[in-house]
């Protein structure tokens, strides 16, 4: 080795260290001349344009042919022409008058759902009543009391069925169900 230093490019953030050659200066960038330009841009242009017409020019191929007196199966066109419609005679319609609607019982029911509390007499009617029993597989439970409190000592009778049952209801009691289907008297 010899003991001349050997030349080291600095980093981006680098100081030429003493001892050391300062590097060439970087040659400037050179613009190319506005001729020269224009003449690569204009060849270009010309070259985009040529291959544009190109383009343009080979999509109506078959139609220059058919127009030259090609000989090959030519589509027949129909032309089909609608008639024109006349309007409607106009149409009057006499409504006949309506009966007057029976008006809707009004009182207790003999059927209802299976959830809920009813007060016989009020809400639903005196009777025996029948269920197809549990709606969901947990059993039917019903139970009549003598008022709504939901205390414990207001059952009177109550089950749980896991089939059909019957119930009689008197006026004056509550009846609560819960997960049974539908309620329908039978006597």
């Amino acid at each position: 080795m010899s003991d001349t230093p050997q030349y080291q490019y600095p980093g981006p953030y680098h100081q030429p260290q003493p001892g050391f050659p300062t590097p060439p200066p970087a040659s400037p960038t050179r613009k190319p001349s506005r001729k020269k330009a224009l003449l690569t841009h204009g060849a270009v242009a010309c070259v985009a344009l040529l291959i544009g017409t190109g383009i343009g020019s080979s999509g109506n191929a078959d139609a220059d042919t058919k127009a030259a007196g090609s000989t090959g199966p030519q589509p027949k066109v129909t032309v089909t022409e609608t008639a024109k419609a006349h309007p409607a005679p106009t149409v009057t319609k006499t409504a006949k008058p309506k009966a007057p609607k029976k008006k809707a019982e009004t009182g207790p029911a003999d059927s209802f759902s299976g959830d809920g509390e009813y007060l016989v007499g009020e809400d639903i009617k005196a009777g025996t009543y029948k269920s197809a029993g549990s709606d969901d597989g947990f059993g039917c439970y019903w139970a009549r009391l003598k008022n709504a409190s939901g205390e414990f000592d207001a059952i009177i009778a109550n089950d749980n069925l896991q089939g059909p049952g019957r119930v009689t209801l008197n006026k004056g009691e509550y009846f609560k169900t819960q997960r049974c289907q539908d309620w329908k008297r039978v006597g």
